[in-house]
């Protein structure tokens, strides 16, 4: 009993200095629930409330710093696994992918808007480059025929030569080429994100006179709808 004695006013003395119940159980080997019994009635001063706050929140950091990194270790392996099931693509394959990407992000001829050329417009960097490499590596575009215009939200005026810079060096393409710039009208309660300093516009990749060609990538999609064993074009 005396043991006990002595472990619980050990214990209030503890508290009274302002440790946390994980700080009083690394010296005193007791049942949590019998710490809290202890120590239901010791108030503690501001300072201490305040000492003990702050260590729950740094506990609580170091805890979502941890799972970040977990995360992102687990991110980084998935990814590298992902990629090693790609392999090389053939030319073929490019071929479908172009096509593909052209699909979701070109522009089509309509019938009350016939003779439009190739338009593919996007902000990623990496499907602009594999669309311009679609068009020179397997659909034989020469590269004058390829043209840019960038655009822009109005609130990013002051930005345009930064913008015109950072889609040369995505490109490969002499600033010259993206003298097209357009503004887009800011929507007062919009919710995009991008609107930082990674922000750099839309690109849209055009061809010059290539309706007939917008009009074979037309049938190389309808192709693809109507081989894919979904239901006829």
């Amino acid at each position: 009993m005396i043991p006990k004695i002595e472990e619980k006013n050990k214990a209030i003395e503890l508290r009274k200095q302002g440790l946390s119940y994980k700080e009083i159980l690394e010296q005193i080997s007791v049942a949590k629930s019998s710490l809290s019994l202890w120590l239901r009635n010791v108030g503690l001063s501001k300072k201490q409330k305040q000492r003990l706050t702050e260590k729950k929140l740094k506990s609580a950091l170091r805890g979502a710093k941890r799972k970040k990194e977990i995360r992102i270790a687990v991110t980084a392996e998935i990814k590298n696994k992902a990629r090693r099931d790609v392999g090389k693509l053939s030319k073929r394959e490019l071929w479908l992918i172009g096509i593909a990407l052209y699909w979701g992000e070109g522009s089509k001829e309509k019938n009350y808007r016939p003779g439009t050329g190739v338009q593919f417009s996007n902000s990623d960097p990496y499907m602009i480059n594999l669309f311009v490499a679609w068009l020179i590596k397997i659909v034989k575009i020469s590269k004058d025929r390829i043209k840019f215009d960038i655009y822009i939200h109005e609130s990013h005026k002051n930005n345009t030569d930064r913008a015109i810079n950072y889609w040369s060096i995505q490109t490969g393409f002499s600033v010259n080429n993206f003298k097209n710039v357009y503004f887009k009208k800011n929507k007062i309660n919009t919710k995009r994100k991008n609107t930082g300093v990674s922000y750099f516009g839309l690109l849209r990749v055009r061809v010059k006179e290539s309706s007939n060609l917008n009009r074979k990538i037309q049938g190389w999609i309808e192709g693809i709808y109507n081989n894919c064993g979904v239901v006829q074009w």
